[in-house]
């Protein structure tokens, strides 16, 4: 028998709840929840020998188990007469200490500072079933009235389901009368699903409205909100930062109702936040396998990603965290990424921390009892430390961190923290670290692996930098570019021209300075703090080969192009002046689809000064990050109409294509003759004396190479 109104507005009808009670008869109606679901909470904020008032009480059980716990002065009153008759027979005899009363809450009969708590159930939802006026004059009276028959320091305690015109009400109404407003969420509430009753989808909380004295002229206002049972509360600044964060808690409770009921919701990811301070402390993603054989032991399972590699493309990217669940071989794999900023004790505390919350986001019909194994790489929690944080008025808020690869080795890296998962420069650590850090971080790691417990720094930051080994795939791709100039095994000797554009933590130009030494670099980068990272953190310096203009490429660019000043070898009035020009740009506007380069950069009008300034057999490297497939045709096409010879080389597992581009076809290379070139280039720069990476495979970056 459905007894549920069919409009949200029959709420509000005292004739619909009398014929509700006489439909129902007897049988207790527990929309919010029981009392073993909601005593915590009641216990929490109401004390035994406290006077409680209980309106709108329904045929709830909840009076009757609060008195049987001990809380013996309870009133009750309720609009419908059939209810109450109910009640008392139902009491009469249990109970005496206990009263019924049929009473309007809007006119109640008690005289002022009757009661210390005033308890609703669902009786304000049940009200304000909307905002027009009517509705809200009478809820208007209910709030007065309850404030009135409240004692100094007592308390209104509602639970409701707080959606948002109610908790605006609430809150507004109380704040705006100088009470502390308080909400609570209660625990666990959206499991509890009883099949025989109609129930909610959104969770339960709790509203407690802490009645002050008046203060004449005070604007003092007091919002906080309690996220679990025994959590501490948090404060907050203001009404609408309080309704932000309910809501935020009800998406959550949305989401895992529709993760408990089907799989295969696309890309699910959401953040878990310190329950003190309310900052980001895991970020969880949701991966599901539709087409893993469901067995007792593979439902769901958790991975733990060792700090400092949720940036790796198997963990970082979507498609690479299909890839990890599908070889893990479990119906649902959640990946979760340690935030920087947070202490970590290892991984059995970061287990025993997940355990409870992760179990609401298991699959539909997983075992009850079901032990979810934890997985990660190494068995740990992995090793990171900042180093340094900062803020750039250009770039924004950005730190230097350390990690750990799995081969042990050790990383130092920049990461712009309004793209977290993006490492913007990356640089290897020599092993022979200065005995003081190494001794530190091993006592350290004994005493705890923290994710931001900045160590004492070397003398020399940049000194401890491995200038020999290029970490990031697109910058080694596009040296290897450099095999297209003429004769590439004398380049070592060749007075070389570069200019690069975009510094970042300045490994790429540095290089190029390093293993050519005839050359001579220029670097344009925009954000001065860039220079200033680069040099102190990343073993970065200028020479008389390598000097660094803080200016914007474009209008660098302009002004060569233009006749305007210049310092490039073998530059000369308007004749080209280099022969390797270098994009190594990011976007600041992250709604774009291109982020790398900026879009004024490949403009065609912008490409035709960057060939102004190209020698006529040079190359023009370009490093293009565009996840929109139309926009990285029309770009292609842009290319391709000012330089007619364009090679494409796209860096597996990541969205970067390394573009090639010359001015003369004749200068067009096949794969086998480009190979050869890159061998011969290699074999220069191995001669022995020379610092270079055994893995570094020159003619590697080139074989997958094709010609738009």
């Amino acid at each position: 028998m459905n007894l549920l109104p069919k409009s949200s507005k029959e709420f509000g009808s005292a004739d619909y709840w009398e014929k509700f009670f006489q439909q129902r008869g007897k049988r207790a109606f527990e929309w919010y929840g029981t009392y073993l679901e909601l005593c915590g909470v009641l216990h929490k904020y109401i004390k035994p020998r406290e006077k409680v008032l209980v309106i709108g009480c329904g045929n709830s059980e909840l009076s009757e188990q609060l008195y049987d716990v001990g809380y013996q002065d309870i009133v009750n009153i309720d609009i419908s007469e059939a209810v109450i008759r109910q009640m008392k027979e139902r009491n009469g005899g249990r109970r005496p200490q206990m009263s019924f009363l049929k009473m309007d809450m809007t006119q109640m009969e008690f005289p002022d500072a009757s009661f210390q708590v005033v308890l609703d159930k669902g009786t304000l939802d049940a009200v304000l079933t909307d905002e027009e006026d009517k509705t809200l004059q009478q809820v208007d009276r209910m709030l007065a009235e309850v404030g009135r028959v409240l004692q100094v320091g007592g308390r209104y305690l509602c639970i409701s389901l707080a959606q948002a015109h109610v908790l605006k009400k609430a809150v507004g109404h109380f704040s705006r009368e100088g009470w502390m407003v308080r909400v609570h969420q209660v625990a666990n509430s959206q499991d509890q699903v009883l099949e025989a009753e109609p129930r909610f989808s959104l969770p339960v909380f709790a509203f407690i409205m802490t009645k002050f004295r008046p203060v004449p002229s005070s604007v003092l206002q007091i919002f906080e909100l309690c996220a679990q049972e025994q959590g501490k509360p948090v404060r907050l600044e203001s009404a609408e930062r309080l309704a932000e964060a309910v809501r935020e808690r009800q998406q959550y409770a949305w989401l895992c109702s529709q993760l408990r009921r089907k799989a295969g919701l696309g890309s699910v990811s959401l953040d878990l936040c310190d329950g003190d301070t309310g900052e980001p402390r895991y970020t969880l993603h949701v991966v599901d396998s539709p087409t893993v054989k469901p067995s007792r032991d593979n439902h769901f399972a958790i991975f733990i990603i060792p700090q400092g590699r949720e940036t790796e493309w198997l963990f970082g990217m979507e498609e690479g965290r299909k890839q990890l669940a599908a070889s893990a071989g479990f119906r649902r794999l959640i990946t979760v990424a340690l935030h920087r900023g947070q202490q970590y004790e290892g991984m059995d505390s970061v287990q025993a921390e997940l355990s409870a919350r992760v179990m609401e986001l298991a699959p539909a019909g997983m075992p009850t009892q079901q032990q979810v194994p934890f997985l990660s790489v190494g068995g740990d929690i992995g090793v990171r430390t900042v180093r340094h944080r900062d803020c750039s008025p250009l770039s924004g808020d950005y730190v230097i961190e350390d990690v750990q690869g799995d081969d042990k080795r050790s990383f130092r890296r920049l990461i712009f923290l309004s793209n977290r998962n993006v490492v913007q420069s990356e640089a290897r650590l020599l092993k022979d670290v200065p005995h003081r850090a190494q001794k530190k971080r091993k006592k350290d790691r004994k005493k705890q692996r923290s994710a931001d417990s900045p160590e004492d720094l070397p003398t020399a930051p940049g000194q401890s930098i491995d200038k020999s080994y290029l970490c990031c795939e697109h910058h080694k791709a596009m040296i290897a570019g450099l095999a297209l100039l003429r004769n590439p095994e004398l380049l070592l000797e060749t007075p070389l021209a570069l200019l690069v554009v975009g510094l970042g933590g300045g490994s790429l130009p540095l290089f190029v300075h390093d293993h050519f030494p005839a050359s001579c670099i220029e670097a344009v980068e925009i954000d001065p703090s860039m220079l200033e990272v680069a040099t102190q953190w990343f073993g970065f310096s200028q020479s008389e080969r390598m000097k660094v203009h803080i200016a914007d490429g474009l209008d660098y660019i302009t002004s060569l192009a233009g006749g305007g000043e210049g310092t490039a070898a073998g530059a000369s009035g308007d004749h080209p002046r280099y022969d390797v020009v270098m994009f190594d740009v990011d976007s600041k506007d992250p709604t774009l689809g291109m982020s790398c380069p900026p879009p004024a950069f490949v403009d065609q009008a912008f490409l035709q000064k960057v060939r102004s300034i190209l020698s006529p057999e040079g190359v023009f490297i370009l490093n293009l990050v565009c996840r929109d497939a139309a926009l990285k045709d029309s770009v292609l096409a842009g290319l391709k109409a000012v330089f007619p010879l364009l090679y494409v080389r796209r860096i597996e597992g990541e969205v970067n294509e390394i573009l090639f581009c010359q001015l003369h076809p004749a200068q067009k290379r096949t794969t086998p003759e480009l190979l050869e070139l890159a061998r011969a280039l290699e074999q220069t720069l191995r001669k022995p004396g020379r610092g270079w990476d055994d893995t570094y495979v020159l003619s590697d970056m080139l074989e997958t190479v094709r010609i738009v």
